[in-house]
């Protein structure tokens, strides 16, 4: 298949590529790269520096699938340039989907959020219960879905809701909760741990894209909404079972996110879709990827300090 990945040098984006392409792909990642460009260069691969807003030049001419990954992602950025983040998030996934429509592409998938549900008090969040996104980002997140979705009857659409991604890449964030502890302790022996009674679902970045790689080229009959985090657990757990492998000193302080859920991914596992990772796998290898040198605490694997340096 011919395949559009949009924001494929991302964090996500540098483990999914090369998997694609290992699969014999034709592969297209258009990409802004205000994190650089890590992958490699392969015969069935073309990798485009350009805005994903520039719809009208983005290269959909005989694509199969397109994979969207370009968002301006988490709260944080959300809150610093909202007016991009409603631009790049919401109306250019409209422009996007009707220029597909228009040039034959079969199928959507689009990387969404579990923090679309906001704050919940049941045990078990499910793809059907009520959206009520607390910050602009998750506001964006679930406005997207709708548009996507909306447009269901032209084009198959899969609509993947993600839990907190962990785990290495070759452009690893370390501003996400599994990375984020576990580089704390190897850096400093000291993990600051906001709140901490607050449970968050997680996935492991091989399996998030073994994921979109799963959907890869289904029909209508499977489009639709899917969760997609299979381990529940607190903040202060995270910490600590970072801190079985590098002893550090856990310090709690008060947090104003208030986000607790538990994300329910049983209607994908019922797909057959089976996860092979974890967050104790995670925390390994980011342990490993650091002790060894290959990932460095720098400010290109924070997206917030990254859009302030370039002043977006």
């Amino acid at each position: 298949m011919k395949i559009l990945v949009t924001g494929g040098c991302g964090y996500i984006g540098s483990v999914l590529v090369p998997k694609l392409l290992d699969q014999g792909h034709e592969v297209i990642v258009v990409d802004i790269m205000w994190f650089g460009n890590v992958l490699q260069k392969h015969d069935k691969l073309n990798v485009i520096e350009m805005d994903v807003q520039d719809v009208d030049n983005l290269p959909m001419t005989g694509v199969d699938v397109i994979i969207n990954l370009a968002n301006i992602a988490n709260d944080p950025c959300g809150d610093l340039n909202s007016k991009l983040s409603w631009e790049v998030n919401v109306l250019t996934a409209m422009k996007m989907t009707e220029r597909a429509i228009e040039l034959g592409v079969k199928q959507i998938l689009h990387s969404s959020s579990g923090s679309v549900y906001g704050l919940k008090e049941e045990d078990q969040v499910t793809e059907d219960l009520s959206l009520v996104p607390l910050s602009d980002y998750n506001k964006t997140k679930m406005i997207a879905e709708r548009v996507f979705m909306s447009y269901q009857d032209q084009i198959t659409v899969h609509m993947i809701r993600p839990a907190t991604v962990c785990g290495y890449s070759p452009r690893t964030r370390l501003d996400v909760a599994v990375n984020m502890l576990t580089m704390q302790a190897c850096v400093n022996q000291r993990i600051t741990v906001f709140g901490g009674d607050q449970t968050r679902p997680n996935i492991h970045i091989q399996d998030i894209t073994d994921v979109f790689i799963y959907f890869l080229g289904k029909g209508p009959e499977t489009a639709g909404v899917y969760n997609a985090g299979f381990e529940n657990i607190s903040i202060l757990e995270i910490a600590e079972r970072a801190n079985e492998k590098i002893p550090s000193e856990i310090v709690v302080t008060e947090s104003n996110d208030p986000r607790s859920y538990r994300l329910n991914s049983d209607k994908l596992l019922a797909t057959g879709f089976k996860p092979k990772y974890n967050v104790a796998y995670a925390i390994e290898e980011i342990i490993e990827a650091y002790q060894s040198g290959k990932l460095i605490d720098n400010d290109n694997c924070y997206n917030i300090r990254t859009m302030k340096k370039l002043n977006i």
